[in-house]
C-alpha cells in the first residue's frame, strides 16, 4: 500500500497540476475533517464547495441551535431566579440582537474553517462539481481527476409535496427570521422539532407541534418521550396528536394547517416543516460514474464508506446514515487514514454512536432503547430506572424531574442502553458512552463512588 507523507505546501495560488491524490466534493463537517487527516498524512487534497465551510452544522445546524439553546436556558434561569431570592424583571428579548450576534459568530468559524485549510496546503475551490465519469471531476469549467473521490454534500430539510407548503419555512429558515414570532407551529416529532419548540416557547411564542403519530421521538426510548411531552406540555406548548397535514391555506397574513381527517389548526404567524430530510446528490453526475443512489438520493456505501465503484467514497448524511455532524466527522477522518495513513482497516464503528436532544430539558441517548434490547435478547433484558427532582429544582417554581434508565443484558447485566432526559444529559452523555463501548457491566456502575450531589450519580445508585 502507498504509504503518504507529509509534502511542503505549495504557494498560495499555484495549482502545480489538476491532478490529486483526494478530492473533496463538500465542505462540510465531514469533508473538512477527510480533507485535513488526508492533508496531515500528506496528501494532495482539494476540496469543492461553493456555499459557506461548515455546511449544515455550523451555518444552519448544530452550532446556531446550540446558541438558542442557550438563550432559551437563560430565559427558564431568569423565571428560575426568584426561587433563590433574586428580584429580577424580565422586559422582553430582543431577538434581533441574539440574531446577529449568533450569525456574527458564525461567520467567525467560516473564517476560522478557511485558514484550517490553509494551513494544512488543502486547496479550496469555491466552485461546484460534478462527475465526468469514475475518477474525474468538473469543478467549475476546469476537469480534476484522482484515485479517490469522496462524496460529502450533506443532506437538506424536506418540504413536503403539499398544496401551499411554500406558506412554511424549514429549519434552515428558521435562522433567517428576523423577529420572535408571536405564535408558531412546527410540524415534525424529531430533532428539529423537539429542539426549536423548546427555543420558541422559552423566548415567548405561543407554540403548537403537530405530530403524525402518538409521540415525539418515536425512534427513541419510550420513557424520553413521554418525559419529553410532558415536559413540553408543561412549558406551554401543544402538542396534537394524530394530525397528518393535508395543506396550508393563507389567512390574513397567517397560514392554517388543513389536516388529512378534516381538522384545521392555526392560524400561525410562522410555520416551520420538521419532517425530515434528503441526501443532497442531485446535480452530482452520479450516473456519470456510475454510483448507486437509494431512493432519496442516498450515495450507498459500505462499512468502509466506499461506493459501489472503487476509488469513490461518501461520508456524512448524504449516504443517508446516522445525520450527526459527529459521524461524519468520525467517518471522514477514519477513511483518510485507511487511505492515506496505512491503517486499512480503518473504519468508523457505527454501533454505540451517543446522541443529544438539546430540547428543553436535554435528552442523552446511547445503545438500545428497552424496547429494541427485548427484541433482540428476549427475557435476558433488565431494566432499572431512576425518576428523581434534580437539585436546582428543589427551589423553583419549576418542579421539572430528571429520568434516567440502564438497560442490561444477560447475567452479568452488560449494559446495552442508557437513557436520561433532565439537567446536564447532554454532557453527561460522554462520558457513560465510552463505558458502554468498554462493555461496563451494572456492577461495574454499582463499584463506582458517586459524585454527590450531581444529577449523574444516579446511573451508579440506581437499584
Amino acid at each position: 500500500m502507498r504509504v503518504y507523507h507529509r509534502r511542503f505546501k505549495q504557494p498560495r495560488g499555484v495549482v502545480m497540476a489538476k491532478k490529486w491524490d483526494l478530492i473533496v466534493i463538500g465542505g462540510g463537517s465531514g469533508g473538512l475533517a477527510c480533507a485535513q487527516r488526508a492533508a496531515e498524512h500528506g496528501a494532495a487534497v482539494v476540496v469543492a464547495e461553493p456555499g459557506p465551510l461548515g455546511g449544515t452544522c455550523v451555518n444552519v445546524g448544530c452550532v446556531p441551535k446550540k446558541i438558542m439553546f442557550h438563550a432559551a436556558d437563560v430565559a427558564h434561569g431568569i423565571a428560575d431566579a426568584a426561587g433563590y431570592g433574586f428580584d429580577i424583571l424580565r422586559r422582553g428579548h430582543d431577538w434581533p440582537t441574539l440574531k446577529a450576534r449568533r450569525d456574527a459568530y458564525v461567520l467567525r468559524l467560516r473564517g476560522i474553517y478557511a485558514q484550517n485549510l490553509d494551513k494544512r496546503g488543502v486547496t479550496l475551490l469555491k466552485e461546484t462539481a460534478r462527475f465526468t465519469g469514475a475518477g474525474r471531476v468538473a469543478i467549475g469549467a476546469s476537469e480534476y481527476e484522482a484515485p479517490h473521490i469522496v462524496i460529502a454534500t450533506g443532506g437538506r430539510p424536506i418540504r413536503p409535496p403539499l398544496p401551499g407548503a411554500e406558506l412554511g419555512v424549514s429549519s434552515d429558515g428558521f435562522f433567517g427570521l428576523e423577529r420572535l414570532p408571536a405564535s408558531v407551529a412546527l410540524i415534525g416529532s424529531g430533532y428539529i422539532a423537539a429542539e426549536l419548540s423548546g427555543v420558541f416557547a422559552a423566548l415567548g411564542a405561543d407554540v403548537t407541534v403537530l405530530i403524525r403519530h402518538d409521540r415525539m421521538l418515536r425512534n427513541f426510548d419510550e420513557m424520553l418521550s413521554l418525559a419529553l411531552m410532558k415536559a413540553m406540555r408543561d412549558d406551554g406548548i401543544r402538542i396534537v396528536e394524530h394530525a397528518t397535514p393535508a395543506a396550508v391555506r393563507a389567512q390574513a397574513g397567517a397560514c392554517r394547517v388543513e389536516l388529512a381527517d378534516g381538522r384545521s389548526e392555526g392560524p400561525f404567524e410562522t410555520l416551520i416543516w420538521a419532517v425530515g430530510r434528503e441526501a443532497c446528490s442531485d446535480g452530482l453526475g452520479l450516473a456519470a460514474a456510475g454510483v448507486a443512489a437509494g431512493a432519496l438520493g442516498e450515495v450507498t456505501t459500505d462499512l468502509f464508506q466506499d461506493t459501489n465503484v472503487p476509488g469513490i467514497h461518501a461520508i456524512g448524511d448524504v449516504t443517508g446514515r446516522m445525520a450527526l455532524t459527529p459521524v461524519a466527522i468520525a467517518a471522514g477522518r477514519r477513511l483518510a487514514d485507511r487511505l492515506f495513513g496505512g491503517m486499512s482497516d480503518r473504519h468508523l464503528d457505527y454501533r454505540l454512536v451517543p446522541t443529544v436532544i438539546f430540547s428543553h430539558p436535554p435528552i442523552g441517548t446511547v445503545g438500545l432503547s428497552e424496547q429494541e434490547a427485548r427484541d433482540q435478547h428476549g427475557d435476558a433484558v433488565e431494566a432499572f430506572r431512576s425518576n428523581f427532582l434534580p437539585l436546582y429544582h428543589g427551589l423553583t417554581e419549576r418542579r421539572r424531574r430528571a429520568e434516567m434508565k440502564l438497560v442490561t443484558v444477560g447475567a452479568k447485566r452488560r449494559i446495552v442502553g442508557l437513557h436520561v432526559i433532565g439537567m446536564g444529559a447532554d454532557e453527561m452523555l460522554q462520558g457513560f458512552a465510552v463505558a458502554l463501548r468498554l462493555g461496563a457491566t451494572k456492577d461495574d456502575f454499582d463499584d463506582t463512588v458517586a459524585i454527590h450531589p450531581t444529577c449523574a450519580e444516579e446511573f451508579v445508585t440506581m437499584r
